[in-house]
């Protein structure tokens, strides 16, 4: 990640490095949580140096290099239904897929009791320039485990993916780690709101 980053990319400037938690963190380890804008996210957030586990969609074992790395890194892979297909034959074939969605959960909770952390994107999806609504699957996981929330923002600069880098100035990505949020004692909605609010507070309108 760190190397596509520098190859094409540009340069990351990291604010508030004194927020992450220990390489080791204990158990049970935090979720990460962070804005998702571009696909250039999930590179650069490599350069925080930890070690966590993605949730991403069984089709990403297709993509050649990137598929391997998540089932070698025991990475958390589902399938998505469309809701207007959730029918009994729907739930029946996701039976036979690598990690349903039933399981993502479970599959979270013991990476986490585990000692490894979980890095989630709560938006769901990614849209850059737009502020998607946080969704609970994060949340929930965190507060399954009595984990701790480390916030990070992740600002992509909106010419990322047409300036002249390698072979002109490019404007930095910068990633912001903020404080950890304890969740105990506090409902999803709150800790959502919370999180949210912290995240969007460095980045721009």
């Amino acid at each position: 990640g760190m190397l596509v980053t520098l190859l094409f990319v540009g340069p990351v400037v990291i604010n508030g490095i004194e927020n992450l938690p220990a390489l080791e963190p204990g158990k049970p380890a935090p979720v990460y949580i962070a804005n998702h804008a571009s696909q250039i996210d999930v590179a650069v957030v490599y350069y925080l140096k930890r070690r966590w586990r993605w949730i991403a969609k069984s089709s990403t074992m297709f993509l050649p290099g990137v598929g391997q790395i998540m089932y070698l890194g025991d990475h958390v892979l589902i399938d998505r239904i469309p809701k207007k297909k959730k029918s009994s034959d729907d739930a029946s074939s996701s039976k036979t897929s690598s990690t349903g969605a039933r399981n993502l959960y479970k599959k979270s909770d013991q990476s986490i009791q585990d000692g490894v952390p979980m890095f989630f994107f709560p938006q769901g999806t990614r849209r850059l320039g737009e502020r998607l609504p946080f969704k609970d699957g994060a949340y929930k996981v965190a507060k399954n485990n009595d984990s701790t929330l480390i916030p990070v923002s992740i600002h992509i600069p909106l010419n990322a993916w047409n300036s002249s880098y390698p072979f002109g100035k490019a404007d930095p990505v910068v990633l912001t780690v903020h404080k950890p949020i304890v969740t105990k004692d506090k409902d999803i909605e709150t800790l959502k709101k919370e999180s949210s609010d912290i995240i969007y507070s460095v980045l721009p309108d």
